[in-house]
This record gives C-alpha cells, structure tokens and sequence, in this order.
C-alpha cells in the first residue's frame, strides 16, 4: 500500500478493518446480534498481516485477552520482525498467563531491548522458580536500568537474595533512603516481610511500625503487622492493629481480618503472612498489580497479576484481584473460572461464592446465582453479605419489590446499626423510590444520611428525588453540591446538580454544570439528553439537537427513545412529559453507579486497598 494515494489508501485500511472486524466477531459472537461480549472460541483463520493486526486490536478493544494473543501471535508468525507485533503478542499472553507462549517471547524482547522492563520481570520470576538465583537477580536488575522498574527490582532482587540465603544483601536491596514516602512505605513493608522470615523479630517490629505509623489503612499490610505480633505472642498489639482497621473502614469487617480478630481473642498463635521467599516475591507482583487495577490501570495491572500468580498460583488476593480486573471487563465467565482457582475453606469463601453469583446473575444464569445465594445464607443465618447480594441483584432485575423484601431481612439482622451500615438503608429506599413508595424511600434515604452524612450517593439521590418532586428545593441543592464537592468528578453527580439547576429555572448555571458532566462523561444518552434541554432553554437549538441526536446514537433505554427523538424532530417537549421521563432516566443512572460501589465492596480483593 506504500504507493497509493493517500484518500486510496485510507479506503483500502478501512475495507480491511472491516473485514478483520468481521473475523473478530465471528470468532467470538454467539449469534449475529451478539458482538459484545467474546468467546474464548479459536478465532476463525485469515492470512493477512494487516487482517490479523486489526483483529486483535478489535479483540483487545473488547477486553478479549485470549482471542487477541492468537491474532497477534499468528500476525508476528507472518513477520517475526515487527517489534510492534512483538510487544503486543508478549503483552496478550502475559495478561492470559500462556506461559509457554509468554517467556519465549520475553526472551525476543529482551534480547533486542535490555531494559525491557515486563519481560526482564518475567524471565526473573521465570529463573527464580528454577532455583537459578543468579540468573534472576541479573533479569532483575536488567529491569531496574528502566527508571519504571527501578522499586520494583529492587524488592524483586531484595526477595531473590534472601532466597539464596544472603540476608544482609536482602535487606540492603530495599534500603533506599532517597525514595519518596509512598515508596519507602512500600519498602518497608518488604523489609518487614524479609526481616520476618529470616528470624529478625527487632528489625522487622521496627520497620513495621514505620509502615503503620504512616499509613493503618491498608488491609493486607495491616493483616501482615498483626499476625507477626500474634505470630510473635504479643496478642495486645495484633489486637490494637486489627481494631484501628475496623475502626477504619466504613463496611463490613474483611472476613480475613474478622477471622484473624477471632483467632486473637483465643490467644491463638498464628502464622506469619509470608513464609518464603516465593511468596515474598509473588507479594511483590501482587501489589502492584492490585493497586494499578484499582486505579483504571487493568491492562497493566492484570500483567502484574499474573507475574505473582506464575510466582504463587494460588495467591488468593491476586487471584480475587485478578477476577475484579475481568469482572470490570464484562469477562464474567472468566471472572467465575479465577474464582474458582482460589483454594476452598478459607474465611474468603463466602465472599468469593457472593462474586460468583454476581457474576452468574450478570451472564443471565438467575435462578444458579439465587440458588448458590440462598444456599449460602442457610449454611450461615446470621451472615448479612448473601442476603444484600440477592437484593442488589433483585434490584438489576427491576424486581423491586423482592429487593426490599432481602434489604428488609439483612437490615434485621443488624441490631444498632453504625456507619458501616448506610448502603443497606440506601439500598432499600432507592428500591422503595422506584416503587414510586416515596414515603418509606425518604425514611431509609435519611436514615442513611444520617448514618454516613459525607457519602455522595446518598447526598446525591435524597437531593435530587426532592428536587424532582419540587420539595426542599434549596435542601436538595446544597445535598447535591455538597455532593460534587465531594466527587468532582462524577459526571452522574454533576449532571445532578446541573439538573437542579435546570429544574429551578437556572438555565445558565444549568448549562454550565451539564456541560461539565457531559465533558467527564461523554459517553452516557441520559446526561447528553439532560445538556440538550438545557442548550434549548437558553436558545441554542442547533446545538441541542445535535445533543439531543448524540444522546440517541449511544443506546438511550428503550422507553425513552420516541421522547428523545420527538425533541430531536420537534424541539422540547411539554414540561410534564420532560419530568416524567427525567425521573426515569436519573433513578437508572443513579441505581448503575450504585451497583458500581456495590460490586467492589464486595469482591474479596476490595477491601484490600
């Protein structure tokens, strides 16, 4: 394609993308109508270089790990020189853990780009599960010469020295005075582990107490601090630990932290968190990983994950991290096979069944997400997380009225509820207002509020259902800015105080907040509709159809569709019609951001951060 015209040749890319589009979705589409959501079926042979490019950057695009490493492998088979097909390839099966694909082709990169960070880690961990201790450490420190990778080898070599059974080296490798201070907290974690296991009870205490004194929020450092106190009898201290973490959190205790707590009332010695170097070293990959899912960074972070899971496969918080990252994803089939691999009888496995169902739920599989739910809560009649699933998944399913009715039953189950406990009253009154029962939704809306009176969600949904309604209009308002003050960059939570606005005749200052929800989220029809009432109410009519059509072209729910585009052909409708349909759509925008919170408090890894 070199020589062809230039409009010549964008036509002949975009006949190719087509086609490579149309390989992709037959590859992974059940039926015509099924795009979305991939398969993990053999993707259907093409020839092309270009053809098999384009396919996989579609299956990545999709999140379709698995079919995106074929198409890239077979791109590079049919050039094996092309550096950018090369990294992609390494890239795919690294994030699929193919090992047998992955390390041959981390030993390509690394032996034309030295420093290449991902797979000098690979190769690493690699030589290091062989014993060859030397060859890992040189892997190791080939990735530290990467200014990325430079803390990350550090305590990668610190973890493979002690392995080799050189203690001092081990300790001096994560001794880095000059790091900044969420680095040394990392460090010092590390060295508290290393120090730990080779019998240096005063040198890891010390380095612990650093890590708590700057930060005793972290669950897993937390876990580490308090089963090396117990693990060293010193039960008043593991107590202390674990008691700020629960005083910590604004949910549930972590049933890791529970247990731990429980084994520590018995006076029961406990082990320590880490116990090998392996393990140490696969703490290392997992954190990272876990912290950069966390943070939107999945692609990056599910390489991290996998790098500690070929190090421990059975690394329960990776594993669980790792389904988060696939969940997120919509990979729900792969989420449930991640789940699975973490081993049974630990105090994560009610967790880890809620997950499960929660994913069935979202795959269509009801009745096996009710069943494993239901079985879940009859095994344990006191355990308040089975029941808040089947309501939350009642609430999905529009099935309100059985939602309150599992809200109603973990609400009972209670006793003097505290802080920890808002989402359960919210939960229950969102269910309640789209019942149209406003007066027992504003009952648990407040209770909730006054429960946990900084939570956004709460602020957001009271205040906005009594602007709605035209009551409290000045209430509502401040509830909603205080809101956004909170989560400035929640385009749901913007578009809500834009509409106050708009509701109370500021169309100006409603323009104004729109636009800016709108901006963070461009994607959504509700908030794109929202902006194009404001833009007719302050006379820009060209530009509120062209929000109005931009609202329609991204999958506005169903019955809100002819509204729009009647608006669109018409103008504005009647201010009846407008409120009825606006009511809807928030209550939908707010339930989705709502089911967002629920799905990471609930996942085993969630409370990890």
């Amino acid at each position: 394609m070199r020589g062809l015209p230039g409009r010549l040749k964008l036509l002949s890319f975009s006949v190719i993308a087509l086609t490579a589009t149309s390989v992709w979705m037959g590859a992974s589409a059940k039926s015509p109508d099924d795009v979305a959501t991939p398969s993990s079926e053999p993707p259907i042979e093409t020839t092309s270089v270009l053809g098999n490019y384009l396919a996989a950057r579609f299956a990545r695009g999709f999140q379709d790990t698995q079919n995106a490493a074929d198409f890239y492998g077979r791109a590079l088979a049919r050039d094996p020189n092309n550096e950018v097909l090369l990294e992609q390839a390494f890239q795919m099966e690294t994030m699929s853990g193919n090992w047998s694909r992955a390390v041959p082709l981390a030993e390509r990169l690394a032996a034309t780009q030295k420093t290449h960070r991902m797979s000098q880690f690979l190769l690493g961990v690699a030589a290091f599960k062989d014993g060859s201790y030397d060859q890992a450490d040189e892997h190791f420190k080939a990735a530290s010469e990467n200014p990325i990778g430079e803390l990350t080898s550090a305590v990668a070599r610190g973890w493979t020295k002690l392995a080799a059974g050189d203690t001092s080296g081990a300790l001096a490798s994560v001794d880095l005075p000059k790091q900044p201070d969420w680095a040394q907290f990392y460090l010092r974690y590390h060295r508290a582990l290393m120090a730990d296991i080779a019998g240096r009870k005063s040198e890891a205490r010390a380095s612990y107490e650093k890590m708590f004194r700057q930060d005793n929020r972290t669950l897993r450092t937390s876990l580490a601090y308090a089963q090396h106190a117990a693990y060293h009898g010193d039960f008043k201290l593991a107590g202390q630990i674990v008691g700020k973490q629960f005083d910590k959190t604004q949910a549930e205790p972590h049933p890791l932290a529970k247990d731990l707590s429980d084994k520590i009332l018995r006076g029961s010695k406990t082990p320590l968190l880490i116990t090998t170097p392996t393990e140490g070293l696969a703490e290392v990959f997992y954190g990272l990983g876990e912290a950069l899912t966390g943070e939107g960074g999945v692609s990056l972070g599910a390489i991290y994950l996998q790098l500690a899971l070929n190090a421990k496969p059975d690394h329960a918080f990776a594993l669980a991290a790792l389904a988060g990252a696939q969940e997120n994803a919509r990979r729900y089939e792969d989420a449930i096979a991640t789940y699975s691999r973490i081993p049974t009888g630990s105090p994560l496995q009610s967790a880890i069944d809620i997950r499960k169902a929660v994913n069935l739920s979202a795959l269509d599989r009801f009745d096996d997400a009710r069943n494993l739910l239901e079985d879940l809560s009859k095994k344990d009649p006191k355990d308040i997380r089975p029941l808040e699933a089947l309501g939350n998944i009642m609430r999905t399913r529009k099935q309100f009225a059985e939602a309150v009715t599992y809200f109603t039953q973990a609400i009972n189950l209670i006793g003097k509820p505290d802080q920890r406990h808002w989402g359960y009253y919210y939960a229950r009154g969102t269910a309640h207002e789209r019942m149209k029962n406003w007066p027992a939704a504003e009952i648990d809306l407040k209770k909730a509020l006054q429960l946990a009176p900084d939570q956004p969600l709460v602020l957001n949904y009271l205040g906005y259902s009594w602007i709605d309604q035209g009551r409290n209009l000045k209430e509502g308002t401040k509830l909603i800015e205080k809101a956004v003050q909170l989560k400035p960059d929640d385009g749901y939570i913007v578009d809500s105080l834009g509409w106050a606005h708009y509701k109370q005749g500021n169309y100006k200052d409603a323009v104004r907040y729109l636009e800016r929800a709108v901006e963070i989220k461009p994607e959504d029809p509700t908030l794109n509709d929202h902006l194009g009432d404001a833009y007719w109410k302050v006379g820009r009519e060209r530009e509120a159809k062209f929000q109005w059509g931009q609202a329609l072209s991204l999958g506005p729910e169903p019955e809100d569709i002819e509204k729009i585009k009647a608006k669109f052909e018409r103008g504005l409708l009647p201010k009846t019609q407008v409120k009825s349909q606006q009511k809807s759509r928030q209550a939908q925008r707010v339930e989705t951001l709502r089911r967002r919170s629920e799905s990471r408090a609930t996942t085993p890894n969630g409370a990890v951060e």
